[in-house]
């Protein structure tokens, strides 16, 4: 099982993969929010990314304002950079955007442990879903994402799941 918590894994993964892994350290993205449980999700560390996906960064913080700042103070220079808060299930999320190299990154942060956030749960879901379907459930879920679907959406529609693909997913 790969451990989605230390961003290694990206070396020996496909091309893609590499770049991000090298400019994820160039940046120093781990080390500089090393304070806030960093975790790499979605689809790039799952092998199901497409070209537009981003390269999603989960963190915990504690000061939503002392986040924030961090955030601007290390990423704020970047023409492309953004940042909001947004409340997701009725929980404050702090949002930064920004673009690198060849990448689009966004920096997610909640006052909630890393590994409790539903994003990095979806992720674990998906990819032991993954390792149980196959190669062909693989390409299917890209080319539905390719289609416009978002991932879990894609999840859903491929498995038979009802209701609201989020929850849904959180329940396999």
């Amino acid at each position: 099982m790969t451990n989605f918590k230390n961003i290694d894994y990206l070396k020996s993964g496909n091309k893609r993969q590499k770049e991000a892994y090298l400019l994820l350290k160039t940046l120093k993205i781990f080390e500089s929010l090393k304070k806030y449980n960093p975790i790499l999700v979605g689809t790039f560390p799952i092998e199901i990314d497409i070209p537009e996906s981003d390269l999603d960064i989960i963190c915990q913080f504690e000061d939503q304002d002392e986040f924030s700042q961090k955030l601007v103070e290390i990423f704020g220079k970047n023409e492309s950079f953004s940042l909001n808060s947004k409340y997701f299930n009725g929980i404050l999320s702090i949002i930064a955007k920004f673009d690198a190299g060849n990448f689009k990154i966004e920096i997610f942060g909640q006052n909630i442990p890393t590994e409790d956030q539903n994003a990095y749960k979806h992720m674990l879901i998906e990819n032991k879903v993954l390792l149980e379907k196959g190669k062909e459930f693989k390409a299917a879920i890209v080319n539905l994402k390719q289609k416009g679907l978002k991932t879990e959406a894609a999840f859903s529609e491929l498995l038979g799941l009802v209701g609201d693909p989020y929850k849904a997913m959180l329940n396999i």
